[in-house]
């Protein structure tokens, strides 16, 4: 069978929190993004993971660490974010001033990677990952991973932006049980576990 993929994207960071683009610059989580990274760490600590691979950057190994799995992870270059070059740091909405139908998936970025490089990054790790058994574990960014589900599946890169990653989020990639070929999306973008409710003793009379 081909392996069970658990995708989880890096937590809160201050760029994310104001939508800039945020590719090689190597920024640390919020307190915030520290938080919800650490909300999956009973759930996933319940899963026996035979693999587990991080981005290098910073906000995504810190989400791995929090979440229970350094120890056994490694550092895994083909998971890092878009490289956005030019647009490095500025926001969609400010780009589009200038550029006013820019899209990434479909034009990239300038002195950046381009569609066709990050598809060709994305059919790498995927073939690498065709070649693992049992339960993945991958900590990683929100375009990218939008990108790596669309190839997963078969889409082309422009598809990717069906595919939006909220923060400290968790996917699952997966196959078909029924017909192993055929590659599926079987979880996407889902929140944090909420916080168990706090408990108060009965009041005295």
């Amino acid at each position: 069978m081909p392996p069970i993929v658990h995708l989880i994207r890096h937590g809160e960071t201050e760029w994310a929190l104001t939508s800039r683009h945020t590719g090689r610059t190597d920024i640390p989580l919020t307190a915030q993004g520290e938080h919800e990274s650490q909300l999956w760490a009973t759930h996933l600590s319940r899963i026996s993971f035979d693999h587990v691979l991080t981005s290098p950057l910073q906000r995504a190994r810190r989400t791995c660490e929090l979440c229970g799995l350094s120890q056994t992870a490694q550092i895994e270059p083909d998971l890092a974010e878009w490289d956005y070059g030019d647009y490095e740091g500025q926001r969609s909405v400010d780009i589009c001033i200038a550029r006013p139908s820019w899209n990434l998936f479909r034009d990239g970025c300038p002195n950046g990677e381009s569609p066709r490089q990050v598809t060709a990054r994305a059919d790498r790790l995927i073939a690498h990952l065709r070649t693992l058994k049992g339960r993945v574990a991958l900590f990683s960014h929100g375009q990218f991973g939008g990108v790596l589900a669309g190839r997963w599946i078969g889409l082309t890169v422009i598809e990717a932006q069906h595919f939006p990653l909220s923060t400290a989020s968790l996917s699952l990639l997966s196959s078909d049980p029924h017909h192993p070929e055929v590659p599926i999306i079987q979880q996407w973008n889902t929140p944090p576990p909420a916080e168990p409710p706090t408990t108060h003793p009965p009041a005295v009379a």
